[in-house]
């Protein structure tokens, strides 16, 4: 008990010292706990993708359109269940600062290959009943207080012109790394008035979404939909939703890695702050370490100490850090348009890398004083002045 005494008082000595060094641990790990989360948000797509999920897509790139026709061809292959298809629609509502997902869809059959995107029955009728009808997502709706029959307007980019759709449903999460950001509405919609408009562009699909009875077959069907269309006008790429989920990652890979690289570089700098507050206080207390020698001190009471309070110090921080985290997380998420990171939570993973590193970095920094504490001879200490 009298070592857990002498590490308390050790640790509050020099006050301001101990103050700032816990201040310093504190805000690194936050930024530690934000970087994290910021790169747990860019895989969360890939965490909520769906094994019995397949996405074809046009070949040479995303952006360029499939046909309508491709549906039922794919439709008829073995092994397939359902096949739907989705089409980026953009636009800008408010300003261009107000992003989310404007998704032209099919009705009839989204919300069955989704059925992560739950919705309740009158809602999905009445939305497949009116052609001009949209759903919102739960967390969408409440960011801009969306309710049941009101009209969102928003003006045409990669579609010209002013659009109105009547909120006709608000599909909820079904669980937590379920996207409820999105805004979806008819795909018949959007053709009739290119047909109008711009006839040429008529008649195209994004890209389609494939059930499948077997996830285990998800390759010999991905063949079989690309074999179907090669050598066509508009050939198909295939694959998991997974591996499409990946692939948006892979694009913005030199930012994930920057992060990931910087979290890292943030725990040398908690490592270099604690270090330094040892460092300075195993030098001020090297006749004190002397005087505990001559006294009957043993070498472990002496690592107790000089670990014992880096140890507390770090944990200090860790924990400091850690309870302003969440606030400052939230923080940054409500900053931040909500179709920018649709699931943006502290994970238990970073939260435990948090707590694990700083105190790592607690035993480390020990090292070197503990070391000087033990080699130093009590002749030696008891003369050294500083």
């Amino acid at each position: 008990m009298k070592v857990f005494k002498l590490i308390f008082k050790n640790a509050l000595r020099h006050k301001l010292r101990t103050a700032l060094t816990i201040l310093a641990i504190s805000i690194a790990v936050m930024a530690f706990g934000l970087l994290r989360t910021v790169v747990t948000a860019w895989y969360a797509g890939v965490e909520a993708s769906a094994a019995n999920r397949l996405i074809s897509r046009q070949a040479v790139s995303f952006i360029f359109p499939l046909p309508y026709s491709y549906r039922d061809q794919i439709a008829k292959l073995p092994g397939v269940e359902q096949v739907t298809y989705m089409n980026w629609f953009q636009g800008v509502y408010i300003d261009k600062n107000q992003f989310f997902a404007r998704m032209a869809v099919d009705a009839e059959t989204i919300f069955d290959v989704y059925p992560e995107f739950v919705l309740d029955a009158d809602q999905l009728q009445t939305f497949k009943r009116e052609r001009n009808s949209c759903v919102v997502g739960a967390d969408l709706a409440k960011q801009y207080k969306f309710k049941i029959g009101d009209i969102i307007q928003i003006e045409g980019d990669i579609y010209p012109g002013v659009w109105q759709f009547v909120v006709r449903g608000i599909y909820r999460p079904r669980d937590k790394t379920t996207d409820a950001t999105q805004m979806f509405f008819h795909w018949q919609y959007l053709d009739e008035r290119v047909r109008q408009e711009s006839p040429e562009r008529a008649g195209n699909v994004g890209w389609y979404i494939i059930r499948i009875a077997d996830p285990a077959q998800s390759g010999a069907i991905s063949n079989q939909i690309d074999g179907l269309f090669k050598n066509s006008r508009a050939e198909t790429k295939t694959e998991t939703e997974r591996a499409f989920q990946q692939g948006f990652i892979a694009a913005a890979g030199a930012i994930i890695t920057a992060m990931n690289f910087m979290s890292f570089v943030i725990i040398g700098i908690i490592m270099l702050v604690v270090g330094n507050t040892m460092i300075m206080s195993a030098r001020e207390r090297t006749r004190e370490f002397a005087v505990f020698k001559t006294l009957g001190f043993s070498a472990g009471h002496l690592v107790g100490l000089i670990l014992g309070e880096s140890m507390l110090i770090s944990a200090l921080g860790a924990g400091l850090g850690l309870f302003f985290t969440f606030p400052f997380v939230a923080g940054f998420a409500a900053a931040v348009p909500k179709g920018f990171f649709p699931i943006f939570n502290v994970e238990p993973s970073t939260i435990i890398l948090a707590v694990s590193s700083a105190l790592v970095v607690g035993f480390v920094a020990s090292i070197f004083p503990i070391q000087r504490a033990l080699t130093t001879r009590i002749v030696d200490g008891l003369r050294h002045i500083g």
